[in-house]
C-alpha cells in the first residue's frame, strides 16, 4: 500500500522566550488515507503542540515520493531525484523526476542522506537540486503493531544472546 503524504499548514499563536505572543503559520507533514483524516489528525498532533486556538488553514497533497528522518537532524530538504532510464526505440535517455523529504542540518549533509537513501537504487539517477523545506515536523501513521513488533526485535535479540552465553 502506497503512502500518501498531507501538507498541512496551521495557524497558532506561539509564546516566545520573552513572554511575547506572535500568530505564525508553520507547515507540517503526516500520512493519512484521506483529507478528513488528516484533519482529524493534525488537530490531534497540534493539541499537544499548543494550549493556544489554532486554526488549519491548507491541507494539500504532498508530491514526496518517500520521507527519509535522520537522527541528530532538525531541518527538512526537499530532494528532486531524476531517475535516468533508456529508452530502448528511440535509443535517448529518459528523466523521471521524483522528490524525497530528507532530514538534515544543511544542504550538504542533505545531499549526503539523499544519497544514502538511494544506495539501493539499481538504475542510474541524479540530484539536481535540494531546497530546504518549510515543512517543521512529519508525523507518520502508526498503528501500535511497530512497538510490538520492536518489542519482539528486542525479547529475539536478548534470547540469542542468552543462548550464546
Amino acid at each position: 500500500m502506497s503512502v500518501t503524504w498531507y501538507e498541512c499548514k496551521v495557524k497558532y499563536k506561539k509564546t516566545h522566550e520573552t513572554g511575547e505572543q506572535k500568530v505564525i503559520t508553520d507547515t507540517y507533514l503526516l500520512d493519512a488515507v484521506s483529507y478528513t483524516e488528516a484533519e482529524a489528525r493534525i488537530t490531534e498532533e497540534m493539541k499537544s503542540y499548543t494550549s493556544e486556538d489554532f486554526r488549519i488553514m491548507n491541507i494539500k497533497v504532498a508530491n514526496f515520493s518517500e520521507v527519509h528522518p535522520f537522527e541528530n537532524s532538525d531541518r527538512w530538504f526537499k530532494s528532486k531525484v531524476s531517475l535516468i532510464a533508456l529508452d530502448e526505440e528511440s535509443g535517448k535517455e529518459k528523466k523521471t523526476n521524483i522528490y524525497l523529504l530528507v532530514q538534515a542540518n544543511d544542504v550538504k549533509e542533505a545531499f549526503e542522506n539523499t544519497t544514502t537513501a538511494m544506495a539501493e537504487t539499481m538504475g542510474d539517477y541524479t540530484i539536481p537540486s535540494i531546497t530546504e523545506s518549510p515543512i517543521l515536523d512529519v508525523f507518520p501513521y502508526f498503528t501500535g503493531e511497530e512497538e510490538q513488533l520492536e518489542k519482539f526485535n528486542v525479547l529475539e535479540t536478548v534470547e540469542l544472546v542468552d543462548q550464546e552465553n
